[in-house]
């Protein structure tokens, strides 16, 4: 096994979703979709979880999820505390929620040692992608890695989605990410709605980023660094966040990080909105029947 930490970003609100994603139950035995996601990077090779999770949650996480965990992991947990920002700023009145993923990643500082990926807590990405991300960080390349993901393999069957759409170059290196909202199926293509209201056609096989990322540990400077520029820019605004996709995008832009595309085939699926619960249990269950997953996960 190599020495990589999984980033699990578990501290949002879930205010579209109306609970604790975190620790809503799809399997027959009370797991978590976390969990299958979980099973997967810990047989592609990561040994160590970090949840950054909210003050409020904690309880609620570690004895959900912390007795099944501690058994394959060495689990770690740090608050995304809005008052956790550099000295010398400070947060403006009637803000009561963090600063968004950028943020969250520079929460866990003091807890990153070595190369580690970063996931979203209420996103089921795939076997093939952990074991990508794994082997990019096993090689021990300077350079940082996304997972790219096929657009039509990560969009509902019905209703719109935000989708960053990716730009590579030539070798396969990150150039920039343009979000793009409104973002559904049409027949075997998609279509979403641009800046000027006008709609446009998508072809499906856009490359799109889901928040799945790989660093080493000298990432984080940099990113405190634009984490600051953005608190002296936007830090008044009570609503304003700072998104990991944006800061890696400013960060390549100024050749201060290259980004490692690495494609993957896998099937997407969440859970953004509570109607969404259902169909991770089915698409879960799917899984265990075709032999993806034992019933009893953690056995």
């Amino acid at each position: 096994m190599f020495g990589s930490t999984l980033l699990v970003l578990a501290a949002g609100k879930g205010n579209r979703y109306g609970g604790v994603k975190v620790i809503e139950p799809v399997g027959p035995q009370g797991e978590t979709l976390l969990e299958y996601s979980l099973y997967d990077a810990r047989k592609a090779g990561f040994v160590k979880i970090v949840f950054v999770i909210r003050r409020d949650i904690d309880r609620a996480v570690r004895e959900t999820l912390g007795a099944r965990l501690i058994r394959n992991f060495a689990v770690e947990y740090v608050y995304q505390d809005v008052m956790r920002i550099p000295w010398g700023f400070q947060v403006p009145h009637g803000r009561n929620k963090p600063w968004g993923t950028t943020h969250a990643v520079l929460s866990a500082v003091s807890q990153i040692r070595e190369p580690f990926a970063v996931i979203n807590v209420d996103d089921f990405y795939g076997a093939q992608s952990y074991s990508a991300l794994a082997r990019h960080l096993q090689a021990g390349t300077d350079d940082c890695a996304m997972v790219g993901y096929v657009l039509r393999n990560t969009l509902p069957e019905s209703g719109p989605v935000a989708r960053g759409i990716c730009q590579l170059d030539e070798e396969g290196f990150l150039k920039g990410i343009l979000e793009h909202k409104n973002v559904e199926r049409q027949g075997g293509h998609a279509v979403c709605v641009d800046a000027a209201g006008q709609e446009m056609k998508l072809s499906g096989n856009e490359v799109v980023s889901l928040n799945m990322w790989g660093f080493r540990p000298d990432a984080l400077n940099p990113m405190a660094e634009k984490f600051e520029n953005f608190l002296k820019s936007h830090g008044g605004d009570p609503d304003s966040e700072c998104y990991l996709p944006n800061t890696v995008h400013e960060l390549i832009t100024e050749g201060r990080m290259r980004v490692k595309v690495l494609p993957s085939a896998d099937s997407w699926f969440g859970m953004t909105y509570r109607e969404d619960h259902s169909r991770a249990m089915q698409n879960i269950h799917h899984m265990i029947e075709a032999g993806y997953y034992p019933r009893r996960l953690w056995a």
